[in-house]
This record gives structure tokens, sequence and C-alpha cells, in this order.
């Protein structure tokens, strides 16, 4: 497969929102009706809460969003400042972070006021005068279509206010508590109440004045220098680099002729830039290179002051100039690469004797040079793992013991994040004579673009990831890996999409039946496990789905037919993959797929023609893959992270 045509996906491709099914409804369709907490949501931050959530970073938003699809759930997310961020340090938002937008209904809107990355290009010394600069290599961003989705350049702000207006619609009508600063915390052994968290206030009639807290589980997604972190004696373990660059984000006057493209830039005299457009047609930020950093600095390098960073700016950019008109925001850091032991309150020396209360995620468990584009990414990933499982323990699908998952499949990839930033920073504060090849910095970057898109995180087996041992029946959906989406046909309106697209961050889990070669109806694999799911007692939509809840509240069964979508008779499907929805008890329609004309799923991601179920989590990994006959292997699969609620057949 070739690469992928990203700046022309259709709408008609695109998820869109099911409504009308409660009643008529005249407004906006994502705002959801109120329910649980959200009926009558106190505006004063209360005194007891199930999670409370330190920061509204990406890391702490995203958990919060996600936690906002639990209305019986108290969640509440305080921040020390006053009011929203007006302006964020980080900007990269990897094709994976897209692919999470979609989730949360925000993508296609994120996508539009963004800087689209397409290319990259690389500028060394000439070699017949080193004193100028001259462009060498410009490789695509993303040469063998690893995702569809793009990679951007969007102010961190912007993030974080999709995300709050997603809470703000959601059934809980979350919203952030703004000037509260953390002070430190206690957890008690026993009690449904047992971290005490100590806040002050840092905004309004009563700065100054503390607040205590009592909560279930806590969340410290409040950054490098993390209180919460400090508060349950977590460590960072890692090195400084030593080496400082300016950061600047400008408007000016240049005639560098890649202004508009993202560019690595290595000078004769040494010094690097890492210049990155940014969304709205003129603003630019670029990483300049200010060299090495005495170990007895002391911090000194930080008082480097703007005009020094643009003069050093205009050196490596020789023969070209840059007339500064405008600074939107500066700041000098010194690379450091450090990365937690343990992403909650723990020991390592307890693992497995108690279950955790208290999580940290982001920059309060991995920090990094920002030039890879990777911390605000991986925080929202650390969130998004975090959140549902949260929902699921409070409101009593999960046993505690799924909270334990989180530290360690997150700690992993935070280390392996760590040690790819290393390679590339240090690569780019090279100096061009160290290369053996010219060419090697742009050839790092293509050959290890899925890592930082981040698609090649895969969680290992565990209670939420099955063995691989039917890998062979879905080869393009990895065990562990995230669910690579492909374009289908809906059956009922013939509408091309893709699959993956409909995967909604409300919570739920999905679970994807690959049909056989028969005709839906007739005797088939797929027709004897759609009756299995819908009548056994052993059935995970049975046994997993409360009492009363609509049947794919918990577990979302969908269907993919290898025939065309003419070729599939919807009043033959089985009922299973029908289901009813909301007071009339009317149908859905929209679980039921066919084959793309163009891009057959079943060779596209290597699907055995004999059929094969693909299990997805809430945060869109695959966490199994199994034949359309091992149900009890099934059944097995959810039951050891899923309680029994129920035992009543589909009716």
């Amino acid at each position: 497969m070739g690469p992928v045509d990203k700046t022309s996906t259709p709408m008609s491709e695109e998820a869109h929102m099911q409504f009308h099914h409660h009643g008529y409804v005249s407004g906006d369709p994502r705002t959801q009706p109120a329910a649980g907490v959200g009926l009558d949501r106190p505006d004063e931050l209360p005194d007891e809460v199930d999670v409370l959530i330190v920061g509204s970073g990406p890391a702490g938003m995203i958990a919060a969003a996600q936690l906002s699809q639990f209305p019986d759930i108290t969640t509440r997310i305080v921040e020390r400042r006053g009011a929203r961020l007006e302006i964020g340090q980080a900007d990269g938002i990897q094709a994976r972070s897209v692919e999470t937008f979609q989730a949360f209904g925000f993508a296609g809107r994120i996508i539009d006021e963004a800087y689209r990355i397409t290319e990259m290009s690389f500028w060394r010394p000439d070699p017949d005068d080193p004193s100028r600069i001259v462009r060498g290599e410009r490789p695509p961003d993303d040469p063998a279509g690893i995702s569809e989705f793009p990679h951007l350049i969007v102010n961190q702000a912007r993030v974080l206010d999709y995300f709050a207006e997603f809470m703000a619609s959601s059934p809980a009508r979350m919203k952030p508590d703004y000037g509260y600063e953390f002070r430190g915390l206690e957890v008690a052994g026993e009690g449904e109440h047992p971290v005490t968290v100590t806040l002050v206030r840092t905004a309004g009639e009563d700065a100054g004045q503390e607040k205590v807290v009592r909560a279930k589980y806590v969340l410290g997604a409040d950054g490098a220098h993390s209180g919460v972190r400090h508060s349950i004696g977590c460590t960072m373990k890692g090195d400084q680099a030593f080496h400082a660059w300016g950061v600047m984000d400008v408007l000016a006057v240049t005639d560098f002729p890649d202004i508009r493209t993202k560019c690595a830039i290595q000078s004769g005299s040494g010094g690097n830039i890492l210049h990155i457009p940014r969304e709205g047609g003129y603003l630019f930020r670029m990483y300049v290179d200010l060299g090495e950093v005495n170990p007895d600095d002391r911090g000194a390098v930080r008082r480097t002051t703007i005009e020094q960073i643009i003069a050093k700016a205009n050196e490596i950019l020789h023969p070209y100039t840059l007339d500064v008109r405008n600074v939107a925001w500066h700041s000098v850091y010194e690379v450091a690469h450090r990365v937690t032991d343990r992403f909650d309150d723990v020991p390592l020396e307890e693992i497995g004797t108690r279950n955790p209360r208290v999580f940290i995620a982001g920059d309060a468990c991995h920090t990094h040079s920002a030039k890879a584009g990777q911390g605000m990414n991986v925080s929202m990933q650390d969130g998004f793992n975090l959140g549902w499982k949260l929902g699921y323990v409070l409101s009593g699908r999960s046993p505690e013991s799924l909270l334990a998952t989180y530290s360690a499949e997150r700690q992993v990839i935070a280390q392996q994040l760590i040690d790819f930033d290393k390679e590339w920073s240090t690569l780019m504060a090279k100096r061009p004579e160290e290369f053996a090849d010219p060419a090697e910095l742009a050839d790092f970057y293509v050959r290890t673009a899925e890592f930082p898109s981040g698609f090649m995180t895969q969680y290992p087996p565990s209670m939420l990831v099955a063995e691989p041992t039917h890998q062979g029946l879905a080869t393009g959906f990895p065990v562990g890996k995230r669910f690579k989406s492909a374009r289908v046909v809906r059956v009922a309106d013939a509408n091309p999409l893709h699959l993956g697209h409909q995967h909604r961050a409300d919570g739920r889990w999905r679970v994807y039946a690959f049909a056989d070669a028969a005709a839906p109806g007739e005797p088939s694999a797929l027709t004897d496990w759609a009756e299995w799911m819908a009548s056994s007692p052993d059935s995970p939509v049975l046994a997993h789905t409360p009492e009363g809840a609509e049947r794919d509240s918990v577990l979302e069964v969908k269907v993919v037919f290898q025939q065309g979508h003419g070729d599939v008779d919807i009043s033959r499907v089985p009922e299973l993959f029908l289901p009813r929805s909301g007071p009339f008890q009317l149908v859905d329609y929209e679980k039921v797929f066919a084959a793309h004309p163009e891009e057959d799923i079943f060779d596209v991601r290597g699907l055995d023609r004999a059929g094969c179920v693909v299990v997805v989590r809430p945060d869109q990994y695959v966490a199994a893959v199994l034949p359309l006959d091992a149900t009890a292997e099934l059944a097995a699969f959810f039951r050891q992270h899923l309680l029994v609620t129920n035992r009543q057949p589909v009716a």
C-alpha cells in the first residue's frame, strides 16, 4: 500500500453522531443530555470526590474528558492558573493524537485550523562555502502511509479548549476548577475516600485559603515539577544533556525560502535550528542551538535574551536573514532525559500486594527535549489509558486490580520515548562534520517515522491484552497495538467510511466480527457466533451488561461482511448486529458493514477469509484476535477484567 493522500479525506468517510433516538433534537447534537452528577453539578469544589485530577494540561484534560462520559462518577480537575491557558509551549500533534481527537469528535475542526506538515527540508553547509547553508533532502513526512491522519502543528491551548468543550457537553457537564494549587496529599489505608488532598486558592476573593478534598483516586498531571509525584515518593531517573536551546514563536520577514516548511538546519558554525511553521500562515517557531552548557553553569544560560537568540538564529541562517517584528513567546531550556520508576503510589516492592490510589501522568512522569514533538502526544496517551480504567472500576464494571495495568503499560512506553529522544536530540546537536554521511539526519527521520507518529506502542499480554496466539487471522491488527483503521461501506445507507473513525471515546469496548464467506442469514461460523453472543449465559454481552442497560452500553458489537454492500440483505443479518436503542426501542442500523470495492479490508488488513473476531479496548488498542468458534476463549478473556453484572438472554 502506497502513501496515503491526507489532504482530501471525504467527509462521508468521517464519523458522524447518532441522535433523535430519545426524541427529536433541534439543538447542537454534540451536547449530550445531562445525566448523573451533571444534572446538578455544584459550582464549588466538593469536599469529597471520586477522582481529583491535579493539572489541566493535555494529560489531565484527556483523562477528565474520558471520565466525563461516566456521569455517575464525581470527577473534578483543579488548575493553579486562574483561567484557561492562552499560549502553550507544546505544539506538535502527531498522527496518533489526531486519531485520538477523532474519538473525541474534534479531529476535523482542529485539522482545519492547524498547520499541516507534509514534508521536511534538511539544510546543511554548502560544501563550496561552509559559511552558507544550502538545502539537501526534502523527504515526505509520512512516505509509508503510516496513518490516514495528518501531522499537525497547533497551539496546545487550542487542544485544551477542545477537550474542555467536550467535557462541558458531556453527560457529567464537567469543567476545570481554576485557581487551586496543590500543596500535598496523604493516603490512608482505609475508608471510602482514603486520599486527603490539601489545596490552596490562588485566585478570587478567598486567595490564600486552604481547601481540603478527600478523594477515592488522585491523578497528578501537574507537570515536570509535580507536587503529586513528590508526595508519593516517585523519583525521576535520567541525566542532563548539558545542551541548551532557545525557543521562540515569532512573526518575522525573511528571505529564507523554506520559512513555511518544517526544517532541520545545520550551519557551518556548528549551530543548528529546528524550524516549525505554526498555524495561521504567518507565525513560526524556531528551536535555536545555544551550544554546550558548563555543568557549573547554575542556570546562567537561561538568562539568554531574546535578542541573543535572534542573533544566533541569523548567524545559523546565513546567507539568509531574519527580521523579527513580533515575539509571541520565547524561552530557554536545557535538555534533560528523565523518567519515573513508576506511575502510581505503589512502591516497586509492593506491586501485587495492594491497589494504587494515586497516579501521575505526562511531564510528571517523563521529561525530554521538545524537538521530537513527543511531550504532549505521549502525555495524552497516558491520560487516555488511565481515564477509562478509573471509569470502569468506579462504575463497578471492573475489579480494582485493573488499575495496576496503567503503570505497567505506560512506564515502558515512557522509557522507549526517552531512549528515542536521546538519539534524535543527540543527532540534532551534532556538528555537520561529525556526520559520516550528510544525509544521516534525514535518513534517521524517515527510518524512525513510525515511533514519533505514535504507532509503535505495543502493550504486552496482560489481563487487558490476550496472547497473540491467533495473530495469523488478522495480521494487520497486531495484538497490543492501536486498531489501524481501513475503509468499509456501511450497508444501511451505502456510505463509505473508515471503520476505526466510528470508535468514539465513550468508554465502550468494540468487538468486530469479520464474517466468513457465507451470505448473511446462511448457515455459517458468523451466524453461530452471533447466536452464542445473543443467547449464551457465557456471552460477554450478557455477562457484563448491567441489567436494564442498553445491549451495547459496555460492548459495542459490529460486523463486516466480505460481500459488497449491495449483496448484503440487512433483513437477514443476525439481530445481534441490529440492537434496539432508546426509550422507543429504535433499530440501530449503523453496526453492519461490507467490504469497500476499492480497498477490501480483508486484503488490506490481512484478515482470514474464514472469519475472525477482533476485540478493541476503549482507548483503541487491539486486545485480542480470535477465531469465530473460540467462544470460550472470548468469554474467558473478558472475565479477566470485567465483572459479571447480568445473566439474562438478549431480548
